[in-house]
């Protein structure tokens, strides 16, 4: 029997809660067919932080980088400044390991309650992929006060180093700035994923920027998706900026497959796809390196007001623990978890609250483990 050793982070705040609801339904899965699961439980987070001043030890990279894999719950905790363990752990992750897709599946399942509203009979099924590595989120920036300063600013990824030096005349008591980066080879890794999707699906790729306003990035966005676009003519394409895409996904939802967009917005947009499926607790995400460590986790965060309650929805954990048996090559178990979870979701009274019901965490794992197929 094949095992895989899984490193897990349940995390913070309702991370453990809804990290042992995946787990309980991927153990069912891999036994249903014939697999098995090794959990190997890192306690990063704010507790492990507040002990130890440490974030993610460089032992601890390492140890994690020998797997394939990783289930992650969430990070982030009142007792924190906010940034700290986001940018310290998530990000730290996301960046060693060049995870650079952000995978953000969106549906309206049935029987769930939308506050959008579509066409009868349509499927809202689309999926953003976020590149997860450049644009602003590369926490590069500071801060001057007024008169004459300077700043060194650096950023290491895999495929560079950028270092600009800048020298800073400001008549401004204080100034903010934040830099943001695009490379060629950034884009292109992502775009061609992109374009290969929407090969597997429905032949539609749309792309979002802001190229009227911030020119620079987004321009080179904009020219890099046309000239990839004629390796695939098979793909129908459209390109938004951002603030319309945002309008277009409430009014017609049923009309986008693939959406392709800058790690800033594409943060955006996907959590306004888990608005348009009902819910944040059916939001999974997966970040991608297919070369090398990939990880899978809920995109809802901690949810401090809901911790210990039992209270939480597991669904997006679950899916996302699919969506890492589907990059596993575990195709039929990953199959049988989402028509587990679309099932309970058809047919069945076990709801969380944020669903209209009343069951606890506990139970609606227990219903989708017990609606696995072989």
């Amino acid at each position: 029997m094949k095992t895989y050793t899984i490193p897990v982070i349940p995390g913070d705040g309702i991370g453990p809660e809804v990290i042992a609801e995946g787990r309980k339904v991927l153990d069912r899965a891999a036994t249903l067919h014939n697999f098995a699961i090794e959990w190997k439980e890192f306690s990063l987070g704010a507790d492990h932080y507040l002990k130890t001043g440490e974030l993610v030890s460089p032992e601890t990279l390492k140890a994690l980088g020998a797997h394939k894999a990783l289930y992650f719950g969430a990070v982030g905790d009142e007792r924190v400044p906010p940034g700290i363990l986001e940018k310290g752990i998530i990000l730290a992750l996301r960046y060693h390991f060049d995870q650079f897709i952000n995978l953000r599946p969106t549906r309206v399942f049935p029987n769930v309650k939308t506050p959008v509203r579509f066409k009868e009979n349509a499927q809202v099924d689309f999926v953003i992929v976020r590149e997860n590595t450049e644009d602003f989120y590369i926490d590069t920036g500071g801060h001057a006060p007024k008169g004459n300063s300077s700043s060194t600013l650096n950023v290491h990824r895999a495929l560079y180093d950028f270092t600009l030096d800048a020298k800073i005349e400001s008549s401004s008591e204080q100034i903010a700035f934040q830099l943001g980066l695009a490379s060629r080879e950034g884009l292109h890794r992502v775009l061609r994923y992109a374009f290969q999707l929407a090969q597997k699906r429905r032949k539609k790729l749309a792309m979002v920027d802001k190229a009227n306003v911030i020119t620079h990035i987004y321009g080179f966005w904009r020219d890099e998706f046309a000239r990839m676009s004629r390796e695939f003519p098979d793909i129908q394409t459209e390109v938004y900026y951002a603030d319309a895409l945002a309008a277009l996904l409430v009014l017609q939802p049923e009309h986008y497959d693939v959406i392709v967009a800058p790690n800033l917005f594409g943060d955006i947009l996907s959590d306004l796809g888990a608005a348009i499926a009902g819910s944040m607790g059916l939001a999974a995400g997966a970040n991608l390196n297919p070369h090398g460590t990939s990880m899978f986790e809920p995109v809802h965060g901690t949810a401090p007001t809901l911790r210990g309650l039992h209270r939480a929805n597991p669904i997006a954990t679950i899916w996302a623990g699919a969506l890492m048996l589907d990059f596993l090559g575990e195709f039929p178990a990953a199959t049988s978890v989402m028509r587990a979870i679309e099932q309970s979701l058809a047919e069945s009274g076990v709801r969380t609250p944020d669903l209209g019901g009343s069951s606890t965490t506990e139970q609606l794992g227990d219903e989708i483990s017990r609606l696995l197929k072989p």
